[in-house]
Parts: structure tokens; sequence; C-alpha cells
């Protein structure tokens, strides 16, 4: 059995929320960032992992600032210097798709760090390559589309047929490396990309690039005794209660609003030949609320508004955001210096208001109500509601039917067809 400790997308250098912390001069989102890594590595030690695998994106771009590269290193090199094997993986916010950039990683290969390997091209790595483990290692880092198209000297003008061949050659190697295994010793896939199938969290929102799509079928093989994958946000096991497990730890914490209700954490998992078990360690990390009120009408206005926030007890050091839908003549109404003192110890709070005002008709000043016909009046309303010209056009001609239809007593061939 072969105890490994997986995680992805630290991103350890979003700071999009909060101030700086005094002491460290780092931004408070940073140290949440790495305080999650803090917990991952002292797991990793703690239980004497034989492996952990890191599956890709360490920081939110390709181009981190030195303080995080230390930042990041002085917690990496801890792993080493405990003699636990580490693996990482290039993703996309790794790499660059110019040829011959360095990783963001790429330091652990050029200092040689012991016991640490970064995986920056596809390769199979057997017990030799890692450091004795009874364990076969598949690793399939981020590979840009641009780069994979101008290897295979492939034309960018074939739309969909281009990403079926793209894909086509991705499966072939890695066809390739499956048929290579050792049938005797358990098997690992590690991916940053993109699975068929799987749930996308918001991490769009800091996603670099095009995906290429990892077709389901190749991960869940059962020659495979764990997918260690990374890349989307969100927590999931693309093959749940069936061999291999397949499976996205997410983030390590909450990027913005759009991940406020995901867990975040990492896997222990142990594996076996034909065999895996693992669980989901969570990561509390800072509290995220995005809540959402609308009021219709001024009675209990505020109560309403108030009662949407989260418990007193909750929003300490959280990150709120809190949106009103009003009718604008309400707007005085609404006591933003109350909703900013109720929240006032939270880490930071976003008040976003958004007054409704009602469509009205406006007519030409040369035509009334009683000038226009009705299918003229229906056609006046759709404008002003913003209906789009091709559902403009549909709408006028049901109505026409519908019309036709009241005023002559019998129903028209298409209503008749429509109701068959």
């Amino acid at each position: 059995m072969v105890k490994i400790i997986h995680f992805a997308d630290a991103h350890i250098d979003i700071a999009t929320h909060g101030r700086h912390d005094p002491e460290t001069g780092l931004p408070i989102r940073v140290l949440d960032f790495l305080a999650a890594l803090n917990k991952i590595i002292d797991t990793a030690i703690h239980e004497k992992a034989d492996l952990v695998i890191f599956s890709g994106d360490a920081y939110k771009d390709r181009t981190p600032s030195p303080t995080f590269q230390r930042e990041w290193g002085r917690r990496i090199i801890r792993l080493s210097t405990a003699q636990i094997p580490t693996l990482l993986l290039t993703g996309n916010h790794d790499i660059s798709p110019a040829s011959g950039r360095a990783s963001t990683l790429q330091e652990f290969d050029t200092l040689q760090v012991p016991m640490i390997k970064v995986l920056y091209k596809p390769q199979l790595l057997t017990p030799q390559d890692l450091w004795g483990l009874p364990l076969q290692v598949l690793a399939l880092p981020w590979i840009f589309r641009s780069v994979l198209m101008a290897n295979i000297e492939y034309s960018t003008s074939n739309g969909d047929k281009t990403n079926e061949e793209l894909e086509k050659r991705i499966s072939e190697v890695y066809e390739n490396f499956l048929n290579s295994l050792d049938p005797t010793l358990p098997a690992v896939l590690v991916a940053h990309g993109s699975v068929q199938g799987a749930v996308y969290g918001n991490e769009r929102t800091v996603m670099l690039g095009k995906d290429l799509v990892i077709p389901g079928n190749l991960v869940k093989d059962p020659r495979l005794d764990y997918v260690a994958l990374g890349h989307i946000h969100k927590h999931q096991d693309l093959n749940p209660g069936l061999h291999p497990p397949v499976v996205y730890p997410g983030s390590i914490e909450r990027v913005d609003f759009g991940e406020a209700a995901d867990e975040k954490g990492f896997i222990i998992a142990e594996i076996e030949k034909g065999k895996t078990t693992y669980q989901f360690k969570k990561i509390d990390g800072r509290r995220f609320f995005d809540k959402h009120v609308k009021i219709k009408e001024k009675e209990g206005l505020m109560d309403k508004i108030l009662a949407s926030l989260p418990p007193d007890d909750k929003i300490p050091d959280a990150i709120i955001r809190l949106t009103i839908e009003y009718p604008r003549d309400l707007d005085m109404f609404i006591d933003e210096p109350l909703l900013r003192e109720k929240c006032a110890a939270a880490l930071e709070f976003h008040l976003i208001r958004r007054p409704q005002e009602e469509a009205r008709l406006r007519l030409p000043h040369d035509q009334t109500i009683a000038s226009l016909t009705p299918i003229e009046l229906l056609e006046t309303y759709w404008k002003s509601v913003h209906t789009s010209p091709q559902d403009l056009k549909t709408l006028q001609s049901m109505a026409a039917e519908i019309i036709q239809t009241v005023s002559s007593g019998e129903p028209s061939e298409t209503l008749m067809e429509e109701n068959q």
C-alpha cells in the first residue's frame, strides 16, 4: 500500500480581497492560501506520506513575484527535508506558451532539490524514477493547444476537427503509456486539465487559454488505480464508487464568491493494485458569503435586508457580498450606514444596490393608444422590453394568428397543427 497526499490549484498569490498584514507585509488573503498549504504539508509529514502529488497551478499566473516564489519554496522544501518524495506537475498557470520559457516550478529542477521532481512533459515514471516506491506514475501536464498544434503542424481552420485531432493525438500518447505499464504494480495518472463530465466551479475567472478536454473513458481505465487531477477548482470524483477513483481535490482556498459554497481541501489516498481508498480532508479557510435579497415594498424593508445577512457569529473576518434588488422609489429607505456597521467586523463587506425601474411604453408624439391596433401596441411593448428582432418577429406572427382566430371564431391551421 502506498499512501499519497494529493492537492492542486494552490494559487497562493491570489489577493483579490482584503488588506495587507502589518507584520509580514503580505496580503491577508495570501496568508489564507499559505495557511492552507501549511496544513497540507503538516499533514503529509504527520501522516508519514509515501508520496505527495501536486497536480498543478502554484500561482495565479506565469510570472509570480519573487516574494511569492519564496513563500512557496519555503513550504515545499519542508517535504524535501522530511524525506517525503514529491511530484510537482506543471499546470496552465505554471508555464508559458512561448517555447523555451522556464516554468514557475523550474527552480526545483535547476537546483536539483532532493526528493522533489518537476513533471513538465508527458512521461511514465517507474519505481526507479520514484525513489524506489512500488508505484508507476503517468504524467500529463498542461499542454497549450497552440503548442500542440504547432508540433503536429495542424491547421486552425478546421474548427471542431482541430480539437478532435488534438485529442486523438493525446489519446494515442496516453494509450502507449498504458500499454507499457507493469501489470503487477499500482499505477497513478497525474494530469492537469479538463476531463469530460467534470463540473466547473468559478475558476473560469482565473484560467488562461482554451481547454483541451480529456475523454472520460481514458481516465477511467481499469489499469489505473488512482487519477490525481488538477485544474478544476470544485472537488469531485468523476468515477464515484468505482475503480479507479478519478479525483479533483479542488483549489486549496476559495478564490472568489463563485466558490463561496464549495468545500476546500485535499486528498489522502491509500493505493493498492486493484484497490484504492481515499478521503477528502477539509480545510475550513476564509468564509465567503454571497447574499441576495429582493425587496418589493417599503414595509419591513430593513428587517428583511438585515435577516439576509449571515448570523452575527459568522460575520467576523468573513468576506461578504450583499446584493439588494428593489424598486427605485425605495432607494431612500435603505439604511446603508446601519448595514456597514452590522458588518464592520468582516474582513470585507461589498454592498451592491440594484434599483429597478418599470419599463414604460413611450409613443411618438403624434400617436395615442387609441390610434394603434392591438398588433401595433404589442410591437411597441416588445420593443420597450428590448425583445430581440428575431423573437419580436416570431411573437408578432403568433399574436397575429391568435387575434385572427379570435376575430373569425375558427382556429388557424398553424394553431391546429401545434395542438395535435
